[in-house]
């Protein structure tokens, strides 16, 4: 059966996904002897759908893994979910309200029973859609970050961290979103790089016993309710007579003190700082330095309460009071001036409303000691970070560690294990019968009904950090004692742990990144992967980043239905340096799907060969010699990039050398005229590049290319490409690349000067050469062949009447007796004359330049003498060839 005209990937792709499946080539099992390359994906959330970020981030994790497949390493892709808290849970919200349902008229395990059904409807989505991408993950490994084996590890380890003094329990100033209705930790709050507009008040606070104002600057008008305090610089001498006075709070009348602090920033507003500990971390401290007391006029929906003492306010949204306030303020004549401004306004990573700084009672994980290991690692590259400029983000983040807040207000989750009895006191154990018994030693008379659980849920992030360690079940009761896993009763981690390369955002390198190398120098002493390597953002054409509310953001899957899932894997890798912006054009989808039908017609047309016995011609020998070397050449170029995660790189060169080394040339050098066989050796030599072009091509096109697998020979099942082996190059013969090079310059400056005076390709020429040296080697029958020249002849006299090209330092000749133009070539050749001397001045110019002589490297130097060196000689050649134009 022939092959079709042209390449279906519709056809293709499903059929060689089952087979890949079914023959379990992506399950990986620890193999003594052999060994180990696993990755782990960052889990998406189970609220998600695939998108351009996922596209690109997994198909550079299977580009990876099936790279390491060929190389006949155990390769183990661990897939999986991640539960995501806040995501899910605003979901599940939705879904009962569509339903008529309120979260509030419904128990937690009500909830839960709703959220659980959601997951399992929904959760898994995202997963089989990756299956569309090609994603070679070793599915019988799927992990989620809520499953019952998971959950007990997360609980074993908040345990075990409060056990060892690293959790505890405080009052703190966090961060609070109030639509989520939860804490968030630091990490989770983003600012936008350029800023927000925002306004600054300046507004009037009468001095008790006066008639004086002091006029502060605030960004928060609605929580002036709150204010304990009026803060200035103690080296400010405008208010050195205000310090232990009182001020009057606008509306309400409360007095308060003014005091001295050296936060206060003489130059911002006013120099005057309204303190309210509630509402703001650096009130909060100056209010602890101080001793001040706290108000907070704010609900945790972001509601004023009663203790705004203003009752038109009560029950009313933060920002609605905001332009209330400001429209009392102005009629009392009480607001001086209003100041637009920009500023950084942290926003909730999840919900995108502006976080509320709030006075909360939380869990913490103490940070500072335990980060320690996990900032020497990356520092002093025993965790590799490409690219390497990250280092310095990290090492900031590492520095300025605080606290990590880990509970979260919300009910879908990994439910704190701590336990109170009725007077407050807890205890923290894995289950409620151990924290029962703990409680009863210090209350006799406790009983067991009396003991209620903590209601609040860990930080998502505060399960994921264990994602490489617990996918391998790393912390089952028989690997984890005293603290510490023991990795060699655990036969999976001991093979596959640590990993070898995580592929992620550079905006989760603090969030989840950080956190598993801590975790892993914490249960394992060892690093939870060798590599990092970190993606850019995937942005339109416009660099504008991709969204749902700019319509800017395509289907992945119809991008997969219209191209291929290889034109999309190629089109996402043709612009994807690492750690820099994607700018996606869905142009480089259709030039990945050109790419296939490329080879697919490539490969056509191999096969559409008849052999014959014949001995191999010249040419072909030539050509044959010279692909080789290109392709030992490309496989030593490809390893290289891979060895340093140039995935953009590493995909031109593969591409490179198929569609230009392969397509364009070798193929064109060997293909014997229409209807006439080719000899074996040949054909056998193309047949074997070619299975070597479907391996390097493999891990980027791996539907395309295990179709032609199938197709180029009958196999059997266990020897499919995805588990052939990968090349190995040799070295590549330098004199005939070089050789080949200047063959296929010479052979373009022929077919360019039939172009040009419109002479066509059936007709044959004859070259004359001034050369004596070995420029084209052993290429001249290959550039005969596709020259069609009749005749090369080596000359020494001057030329008349011949179109000239000079290739390096050689002068050759094409005579045109009866087809030249003389007064238009002439007029062409002062062009490129005047051209060549403009150049050569420049160059001089340089040359010249002391400071430049000086200053450059002396490759640098030897170069720039090269071109001047070859800008005379292509000046003597004109002016030579011009003179025996007649």
């Amino acid at each position: 059966m022939s092959l079709a005209t042209k390449y279906n990937p519709a056809e293709v792709e499903g059929k060689w996904y089952q087979q890949w499946m079914k023959q379990g080539f992506f399950h990986g099992e620890p193999k003594e002897g052999q060994e180990s390359y696993s990755i782990v994906i960052p889990p998406p959330n189970v609220t998600g759908v695939l998108h351009m970020g996922h596209m690109l981030n997994n198909t550079i994790q299977d580009v990876l893994i099936r790279k390491a497949r060929m190389e006949g390493k155990v390769a183990c892709w661990v897939p999986g979910t991640d539960h995501a808290s806040i995501a899910t849970e605003a979901k599940v919200v939705a879904m009962l309200r569509e339903r008529g349902i309120k979260k509030s008229d419904l128990s937690r395990e009500e909830f839960l029973k709703y959220a659980w059904e959601w997951k399992e409807k929904y959760g898994g989505i995202i997963l089989e859609q990756l299956k569309k991408l090609g994603a070679s993950c070793d599915w019988e490994r799927t992990d989620f970050t809520m499953d019952p084996d998971y959950y007990k590890a997360v609980i074993r380890v908040f345990v075990d961290l409060y056990n060892k003094g690293y959790i505890y329990r405080g009052l703190r100033m966090i961060n609070w979103d109030c639509e989520a209705k939860t804490a968030l930790s630091n990490e989770e709050v983003l600012y936008k790089e350029e800023g927000e507009k925002s306004i600054l008040y300046s507004v009037k606070y009468a001095i008790k016993g006066s008639n004086e104002f002091v006029v502060i600057a605030t960004q928060r008008p609605e929580t002036i309710m709150g204010d304990v305090a009026i803060a200035v610089n103690p080296t400010d001498e405008r208010y050195q007579n205000l310090i232990g006075k009182k001020v009057l709070v606008p509306f309400i009348n409360r007095e308060i003190p003014v005091i001295a602090d050296d936060y206060v920033d003489k130059s911002f507003g006013t120099g005057c700082l309204k303190v309210t500990p509630a509402h703001d971390v650096n009130d909060y401290e100056i209010g602890v330095r101080h001793k001040l007391s706290v108000i907070d006029t704010i609900n945790d929906d972001g509601t004023l309460n009663e203790k705004c003492e203003l009752p038109k306010f009560v029950g009313k949204d933060r920002f609605a009071v905001r332009k209330e306030i400001v429209k009392d303020l102005r009629e009392a004549g009480l607001l001086v001036k209003e100041e637009e401004f920009v500023t950084r306004i942290g926003r909730s990573e999840r919900t995108n409303t502006v976080v509320e700084p709030k006075l909360s009672l939380q869990w913490f994980i103490k940070m500072k000691e335990i980060s320690v290991r996990a900032k020497d690692a990356v520092e002093k590259d025993e965790v590799r970070l490409y690219p390497a400029k990250f280092k310095n983000t990290y090492r900031h983040w590492m520095e300025n560690v605080r606290d990590w807040c880990i509970s979260r207000q919300l009910w879908w989750g990994h439910r704190i294990p701590a336990w109170y009895a009725p007077d407050g006191t807890f205890a923290v154990a894995e289950t409620r019968e151990q924290a029962f018994n703990i409680l009863k030693s210090q209350i006799s008379n406790l009983k067991s009904e009396d003991v209620t659980q903590d209601p609040d849920v860990l930080d998502t992030w505060a399960s994921s950090w264990l994602w490489p360690i617990e996918v391998f079940d790393g912390f089952r009761d028989e690997y984890f004692k005293n603290g510490k896993i023991d990795k060699q009763k655990n036969a999976d981690l001991a093979f596959f742990y640590p990993t070898q390369v995580l592929v992620t955002a550079p905006e989760i390198l603090f969030f989840w990144v950080a956190r598993m190398i801590i975790a892993g120098y914490e249960y394992l002493d060892q690093k939870p992967f060798e590599d990092v390597y970190l993606t850019g953002i995937v942005r339109d054409k416009q660099g504008r980043k991709m969204s749902k509310s700019l319509g800017n953001s395509p289907d992945p899957l119809e991008l997969i239905e219209k191209y291929g899932a290889d034109g999309v894997r190629t089109g996402m890798l043709f612009s994807s340096p690492a750690g820099n912006d994607l700018l996606f054009d869905e142009k480089l989808c259709e030039q990945g799907r050109n790419f296939a039908n490329k080879i697919w017609n490539a490969f056509r047309l191999v096969k559409g060969w008849t052999t014959s016995t014949e001995q191999q011609p010249r040419e072909n020998k030539v050509a044959t010699e010279w692909f080789e070397s290109k392709l030992n050449q490309a496989i030593n170029e490809l390893n290289d990039h891979y060895s340093k995660y140039r995935m953009s790189d590493a995909l031109m060169t593969a591409y490179k050398l198929t569609w230009d080394d392969f397509c364009s040339w070798y193929l064109e050098m060997v293909k014997p005229e229409f209807g006439k066989p080719i000899d074996q050796a040949t054909y056998h030599r193309t047949v074997d590049f070619f299975e070597t072009i479907l391996k390097l091509l493999h891990p980027f096109m791996p539907f395309i290319t295990e179709e032609l697998w199938g197709e180029l020979k009958e196999r059997p099942n266990s020897e499919r490409l995805i588990v052939a082996a990968w090349p190995t190059g040799g070295k590549a013969n330098n004199a005939v690349l070089q050789h080949g090079e200047h063959a296929f310059q010479c052979i373009t400056e022929i077919r360019n000067l039939r172009n040009s005076k419109g002479i066509s390709p059936k007709e044959s020429l004859t070259l004359l050469r001034k050369e004596e040296q070995s420029l084209m080697g052993d290429f001249w029958p290959v550039i005969t062949k596709l020259s069609n020249l009749k005749e090369v002849k080596l000359t020494s006299e001057k030329v008349n009447n011949a179109a000239g090209f000079m290739i390096k330092s050689s002068e050759f000749f094409v005579p045109m007796e009866g087809k030249l133009d003389v007064a238009k070539e002439r007029e062409l050749m002062m062009k490129e004359l005047e051209y060549q001397k403009g150049f050569l001045a420049s160059v001089e110019k340089k040359l010249s330049n002391e400071k430049f002589v000086a200053n450059a490297k002396p490759e640098v130097i030897e170069i720039e003498r090269k071109k001047k060196a070859d800008a005379e000689a292509k000046i003597k050649a004109l002016e030579e060839t011009l003179k025996n134009l007649s």
